[in-house]
Formats: C-alpha cells, sequence, structure tokens
C-alpha cells in the first residue's frame, strides 16, 4: 500500500458496551452453557424471521447438519444444492450422510438456477437446498413449487442472509428449515454460532434433541445426537446488535448503491443485481470481472489490496472442484453448472460494511477504476 496507508477492511468487528456488560453478567453468574441468554438469543431470531421455532446451535454449518439430520436421511438419499457455495454447505451435506448433487447459477445474482436444479430432481432425491449466496435470497417460489410437486423437503442456507426477504417475507419462513450463521464476519456475529428456524413442531422437537446428545430431559436419550450447544457467552455478543440489524442492512444498501452508481459502465465490470421481489441484506458486495475487461480478475484484486482496499474472492472455485471431492463417493459432480465455474474466474468482493465512512466509499471507487483501467 502506498504510504504505509491502512487497509480498508473487507469487514469489520465492533461489539457495542452493552454487549460487554451481557457478557459480564454471563461470566459472574458462572452458567456459560445454553441457558437463559441462548433462549434470549432464540426468541430475537424468531422475531428475525417470524418462525414459530428457532434452535441455536454452535455454528452455521452444524445449523445446516442438524437441519439435514433431522430429516432422518438415509444411505442413498440424495440432496441438490448450488455448485458456486462456500464449502460449509457441501461438507453439511457430507456429514449427514446423504449424496450432493449440484446445480448452476444464474451469473446475474449467484444464486440456484432452479431450471437446472429440477433436472437433477431422481427417485433419490429428497432435499433441496438452495443458498441465499452474498445476502439475496434465491427464487423460493420456483424451489418451493419443485418441491411440492416432488415431496421434497427444502432448507435454506441462509448464512449470509439476516434480514433479506422474498416476496415481502422475511427469509426463514417459507420453506421447512433455514439456517443462519452468526460467525465473526456476518452481519449478525457472535464469534462462532447458527440456528436453524422452522414453523414444524415435530422438527423443532428433533432438532433439540440433536444439538443435545439426543437427551430429552437428564440421562434420557431418545437418539443418537451430538453437542452442537451454542454457549452463553456467544449468545450474549449477539442479543445487542438484533436491534440494530435493520440499521446495519440499510446502511449496506446505502454503501452498495453508491458503488453501483460510481462503477456502471466499466468495460469488464459488471455490478451486482438486486432482484425486483427481494431484498437484499448485502453481506458481500461482488462484481464480475469479465474478459471484456482490460486486466485480470486476479490483477484487479492485487491491484485493490495494493491501494488499501481490502477486497476478496468468494469463492475462487465451484464447491466441487477440489481434489478432496472430486472422487468422493458421495459426491456427483456431472455436468450441467458451466457458469457457475466461469463466475469463480471473475467474482471479486468489495468492503460493504456499515462502517465504511464517505472517504473509505470514494477510495474505494477510485481504486476499482484505477485497477481495471490501468
Amino acid at each position: 500500500m502506498p504510504g504505509g496507508a491502512r487497509l480498508i477492511p473487507i469487514s469489520v468487528v465492533k461489539n457495542s458496551a452493552e454487549a460487554e456488560e451481557l457478557v459480564l453478567q454471563v461470566l459472574r453468574s458462572g452458567a456459560l452453557t445454553q441457558g437463559a441468554m441462548v433462549q434470549r438469543f432464540e426468541a430475537l431470531c424468531c422475531e428475525m424471521t417470524g418462525a414459530r421455532h428457532a434452535i441455536a446451535v454452535n455454528n452455521g454449518t452444524t445449523a445446516l447438519v442438524v437441519a439435514l439430520e433431522a430429516l432422518q436421511l438415509k444411505p442413498g438419499d440424495e440432496v441438490i444444492t448450488s455448485a458456486f457455495t462456500f464449502v460449509a454447505t457441501l461438507n453439511a451435506i457430507l456429514e449427514s450422510g446423504a449424496t450432493a448433487r449440484f446445480a448452476d447459477i444464474d451469473a446475474d445474482d449467484f444464486n440456484l438456477n432452479v431450471a437446472t436444479a429440477a433436472d437433477l430432481v431422481g427417485d433419490r432425491t429428497r432435499v433441496l437446498l438452495p443458498v441465499h449466496l452474498f445476502g439475496q435470497p434465491c427464487d423460493l417460489a420456483a424451489v418451493t413449487k419443485i418441491a411440492q410437486a416432488r415431496n421434497l423437503a427444502i432448507i435454506e442456507d441462509a448464512a449470509q442472509a439476516h434480514g433479506a426477504t422474498y416476496g415481502g417475507t422475511r427469509v426463514g419462513t417459507t420453506s421447512g428449515q433455514a439456517t443462519f450463521s452468526f460467525y465473526a464476519t456476518k452481519n449478525l456475529q457472535s464469534g462462532e454460532g447458527g440456528v436453524v428456524t422452522t414453523d414444524d413442531d415435530a422438527l423443532a422437537d428433533r432438532l433439540r434433541l440433536l444439538r443435545n446428545h439426543g437427551m430429552k430431559a437428564r440421562y434420557q436419550y431418545e437418539l443418537p445426537g451430538h453437542n452442537y450447544r451454542l454457549t452463553e457467552l456467544a449468545a450474549a455478543v449477539a442479543i445487542p446488535q438484533f436491534a440494530q440489524l435493520a440499521g446495519i442492512t440499510s446502511a449496506r444498501a446505502a454503501n452498495a448503491a453508491y458503488f453501483s452508481q460510481h462503477l456502471a459502465g466499466l468495460a469488464g465490470v459488471v455490478t451486482p443485481v438486486t432482484r425486483p421481489d427481494r431484498t437484499h441484506a448485502w453481506h458481500q458486495y461482488t462484481l464480475r470481472i469479465t474478459p471484456d475487461c482490460l486486466t485480470t480478475r486476479d490483477e484487479v484484486v492485487r491491484r485493490l489490496n495494493e491501494a488499501g482496499v481490502g477486497a476478496g474472492v468468494y469463492y475462487p472455485r465451484a464447491v466441487y472442484d477440489y481434489d478432496c471431492y472430486r472422487n468422493h463417493p458421495r459426491v456427483v459432480i456431472g455436468d450441467g453448472h458451466a457458469i457457475a465455474a466461469k463466475v469463480a474466474t471473475e467474482v471479486v468482493s468489495l468492503p460493504v460494511h456499515q462502517h465504511l465512512t464517505e472517504p473509505e466509499r470514494d477510495q474505494i471507487v477510485a481504486a476499482v477504476h484505477a485497477a481495471v483501467l490501468a
């Protein structure tokens, strides 16, 4: 960076005085795991989504795992998901014992292409697992139509979509289950944490058993389970942020709109699209650097970093495109996801978080112009 300038980070974590006080309350109480704070956290997750039940767990990946396991999948059962997502989506499918298949994405919003998902549905398909990537919901109406026609369960991977809406309805209430991550970089964060939301009473009961060793009461085991409990400390960190969610989302949306306005028309630079029937949580603001650009995506990232902009690539490959998955017996790569593979070579995300200052926004815009035109 020139002159040792400070890097504008792609994410910033700031905890409030209220969070500090709640953490101290937990420490002073001596009760550190899954108690009153976790119950408050779960109630706030129900308010955020409108769901009847919210089951807190220790991270977003285990939220996906228990959501899948709650469906009592059998060997050979298949889950269809996006070819372009964070690896936790795939890892959770494998940990649940299911087999993964991959649909393609739409290049303009990075979400599941529902037509390609429909083509994959077969006799062994049990679950559709769409991902609301970067904070924008996928086409849930189309996903639901397929699921109802073929008697499939839906699990929304809403790890990045806190507060997002589809057709005026908050993400987390439009299907069987939805999972959220509260990892440290998320719009709402607890350091590590996750939650599953559902309106299904029976699923909720099973999820609560799965996260706590299968115990209904102390030493009363109903099924084999896990220790996926959320700590009281993590819940305390997250609780004050729910009241700030509307402001967080509004600030991120304003930053995103500013970037789209000031980056429009650059050759080879495609700004992200928000569908008219959805609200975007803007966990990431992701450009595509296409072959029409005067330089490569990787060179753009390098130049941005040198200019003090903490740009990142989310994600550098299709999710299956690693040695550890290519020959995995329960990873069915197939074909039909060329867009996902192509987009992975083009994406670059800019800082869009709510703590950006106006001078930082201007610096980011100027750096992108310089990076793609040089």
